[in-house]
């Protein structure tokens, strides 16, 4: 199954503010902060034609009493791993995409839970709904992308079964962007050849699809078929992420040394405490800046394996200093650590006496108490609202 709840961000927003139930929310960016657009809007909202990445004065011309909410992503993570606590109540076969979905695989639960897989998604919306007061809609199928397929189908607060012995019917008729896997670039380019529906696209040879869309379009052709199944992967044995990074759009140009570390050890800071999270090292670092008139730079570097708030923020200085000469605004920075592992085995240096590290001290320090930054850190000039440019 699927499991997608229903406006995640704007959802979270009105639960822990109930005053604002039943009104149109939209999750923005700040203007001031060069961020302002829509991130995510409520039920309420869309029914003013309110799009995401709408920028927050064409909305709030649709909808003069749209109530515009910063981001608090701090709070959606944390959410987002109670849901996923809930679900593995029922299987460990519980795979994230994304803070606000997960496939489940609860295939064998049925005997022991006695339900359908049906009654467990229902039983799922239900528990959901009255611990958070918000919705998810479900998909229940026989794969993961007709499970997903099946969420999308009906919202808010749907089950919707697609079962192996008519999933053609049911499905093929659809536009072919139902799918994932299927964005705007490749639906224009099927469009442009007639291919218009999910059903359209299994009649493709695969040597078209390979040609279009390399190994993914045969495959995606298999999974549409029902012929191949890709497994729901075990949540304790979900593979590390690929890389962790973080960036920020400043509140005003800044080109001083002084100001730019100030913003590196910012990132660093968020970075680490990811890293921690995951339980992870990295020995890439990268660096992207972006000038006013949007101008990009960009490099990376070996660095010794670490997850260290100070080893990621002086070696992002040091690539800092290579690209950049302090001699025009900059508008955004961005630092990702890569080549992450899991190991903590790091070769120490004989002649070297180990410092004391700060990381994982501050990392508890938040769980408990909230976010803090370091003293050093805070200047007007940096977005200290999560930003979308998280990844």
């Amino acid at each position: 199954m699927h499991a997608d709840v229903n406006n995640f961000f704007a959802s979270v927003e009105c639960s822990i503010n109930p005053q604002y139930k039943g009104k149109p929310v939209a999750v923005t960016g700040n203007p001031n902060k060069r961020t302002g657009i829509i991130l995510a809007k409520n039920e309420e909202a869309k029914k003013f034609n309110i799009k995401t990445g709408q920028v927050i004065g064409e909305a709030m011309a649709l909808c003069p009493n749209l109530i515009c909410l910063p981001p608090h992503y701090d709070i959606y993570e944390e959410i987002s791993h109670e849901l996923q606590t809930i679900y593995l109540e029922y299987t460990n076969f519980v795979e994230p995409l994304g803070l606000d979905e997960c496939w489940l695989d609860v295939t064998g639960c049925e005997k022991y839970l006695k339900k359908t897989g049906k009654q467990i998604a229902d039983e799922l919306r239900e528990r959901i709904k009255k611990d958070f007061d918000f919705t998810i809609s479900v998909g229940v199928s026989f794969s993961k992308i007709f499970a997903k397929l099946g969420s999308d189908m009906r919202k808010p607060n749907f089950t919707t079964e697609i079962p192996f012995e008519n999933f053609k019917n049911l499905t093929y008729n659809l536009p072919l962007n139902s799918i994932v896997g299927i964005g705007a670039r490749l639906e224009r380019k099927f469009f442009a050849i007639g291919i218009k529906t999910i059903g359209d696209f299994v009649k493709l040879d695969d040597s078209l699809l390979d040609n279009m869309m390399g190994i993914n379009g045969t495959n995606l052709k298999q999974d549409l078929l029902g012929t191949r199944f890709v497994p729901v992967l075990d949540y304790y044995k979900l593979p590390p992420p690929k890389s962790i990074g973080n960036g920020t759009t400043t509140i005003k140009d800044i080109s001083s040394r002084k100001d730019v570390e100030k913003v590196i050890y910012f990132l660093a800071q968020k970075i680490s405490s990811r890293m921690l999270r995951h339980k992870v090292f990295g020995s890439t670092i990268s660096l992207r800046l972006k000038s006013s008139n949007l101008k990009t730079v960009a490099s990376s570097t070996k660095m010794p394996q670490t997850n260290t708030i100070k080893d990621i923020a002086e070696n992002a200085m040091r690539l800092c200093d290579k690209l950049y000469k302090y001699n025009y605004p900059l508008r955004s920075i961005r630092i990702k650590v890569s080549s992450l592992t899991s190991s903590s085995i790091i070769q120490l240096s004989m002649f070297d006496i180990p410092k004391k590290d700060y990381s994982e001290v501050m990392e508890r320090i938040n769980k408990r108490y909230g976010k803090i930054f370091l003293a050093s850190d805070k200047a007007s000039f940096i977005n200290t609202s999560p930003h979308p440019q998280e990844s």
